[in-house]
């Protein structure tokens, strides 16, 4: 069952850090861009080409900046696509420790990429966030 209500999104989102890095890629071969789909965990289509979000080494392998590698951060909470505020709690709580995200909503779950650098304190700054939510 989704949680829509923003106070139990919050109190329930419960970060998990994953395993892997991840880099975000530009592609505007179109062909390229859909043999890469199978390795991505997110695909995004703009007027100025195809993101993927790859794994750092199928990136490194097809020839991308991996200068940014990422970390996933994924809230299990079933966030209701309609609900409000469960984005803007997680980029205030990082912008409270100068954390950068970036945000991909999934049908179940909201998935954060912070800089590999900063995701252990990300994690405990969203944490701390969910605690604090869940006392009030």
């Amino acid at each position: 069952m989704t949680v829509k209500d923003t106070h139990l999104m919050i109190a329930g989102m419960t970060p998990v850090l994953t395993e892997g890095t991840w880099v975000y890629c530009c592609e505007t071969d179109l062909a390229k861009a859909a043999g890469l789909v199978p390795k991505a965990f997110a695909v995004m289509r703009e007027a100025e080409g195809v993101t993927l979000i790859l794994p750092q080494a199928v990136a490194a392998e097809q020839g991308y900046d991996t200068t940014l590698t990422m970390r996933l951060i994924t809230l299990n909470v079933f966030s209701d696509l309609e609900g409000v505020g469960l984005t803007a709690a997680v980029a205030g709580a990082l912008t409270e420790v100068d954390i950068s995200c970036n945000v991909v909503a999934a049908y179940h779950h909201d998935h954060i990429f912070v800089p590999q650098a900063d995701a252990e304190r990300a994690v405990k700054a969203l944490v701390s966030a969910q605690v604090k939510t869940a006392k009030v």
